[in-house]
């Protein structure tokens, strides 16, 4: 495993970033987003609110508020309901960030009239009503998937496939540490659908990681085309938002009509 770890770092320019604006011929370019001091962030499945501290920190630094939702990871309509609940909370305009899972949950709720805008970070993107499952499987299935572990409804990632997969450009010690702290979702969160595309009529951002073990780096590329988004790439993990919390930070701050 270790020795995986080494090759697979091998392949990382830890720090490096190219952007590009991706267009979809369906879909207007996005509108320019209103200046926003709030910021919401939800984790996706095997995390915790935590997992966005490297980047609050950041945000905090620059004078925006930040929340983090705490994902219950029980079903979709949940997890929206934890989401808009915070949205409710805030002042005015707001980004609205998603890691991994948890863009099922901005597609969804960010209809919502404080979201002033959407980040996805290596997060699924679907269409309304669209089953992410059957658009997921027309790309080659990444090897964090084997590594996903069932106690009766209860789902969780193995320590081999979370320090490979699933973070495999972060410290060792750093990522033992994610690990021991994962909660373990419900298979019912897993068959939820979208019946919203925010990103149909609010600016959206995109961070893909080229080096994801856990989403396909070219279902994450085709997503943000679809959507329209203003897009970075990072060499990275699926934990873009760990390993590379500097260029996560700046794409949020974009949003945020910041930059």
């Amino acid at each position: 495993m270790m020795m995986n770890r080494r090759a697979f770092s091998k392949t990382l320019l830890v720090g490096a970033a190219t952007s590009f604006v991706a267009t979809h011929a369906g879909l207007a370019a996005a509108p320019t987003p209103p200046k926003a001091r709030n910021v919401v962030l939800v984790h996706g499945l095997f995390a915790d609110g935590s997992c966005w501290a490297e980047v609050i920190a950041r945000l905090q630094a620059k004078g925006l508020n930040c929340t983090a939702v705490q994902n219950p990871l029980t079903t979709l309509p949940d997890a929206v309901a934890a989401a808009r609940r915070i949205l409710d909370r805030q002042d005015g305009p707001t980004v609205f960030v998603g890691h991994s899972f948890s863009g099922m949950i901005l597609t969804e709720a960010g209809v919502h009239p404080n979201v002033s805008s959407l980040v996805y970070v290596a997060a699924r993107a679907p269409d309304a009503g669209e089953d992410y499952a059957a658009l997921a499987k027309t790309y080659p299935t990444p090897p964090a998937t084997a590594g996903i572990v069932f106690d009766g409804d209860e789902g969780r990632l193995t320590e081999e496939a979370f320090l490979r997969d699933f973070g495999g450009d972060l410290p060792e010690a750093r990522a033992r540490v994610l690990y021991a702290v994962q909660q373990p979702f419900q298979k019912a969160l897993l068959t939820g659908k979208t019946s919203n595309a925010a990103w149909r009529s609010k600016p959206s951002y995109y961070a893909v990681s080229t080096q994801d073990g856990t989403i396909n780096p070219d279902l994450q590329r085709f997503m943000a085309r679809r959507m329209g988004a203003k897009a970075i790439e990072l060499n990275s993990s699926h934990l873009s938002l760990i390993s590379h919390p500097d260029e996560i930070t700046k794409l949020i701050l974009e949003a945020a009509g910041q930059s």
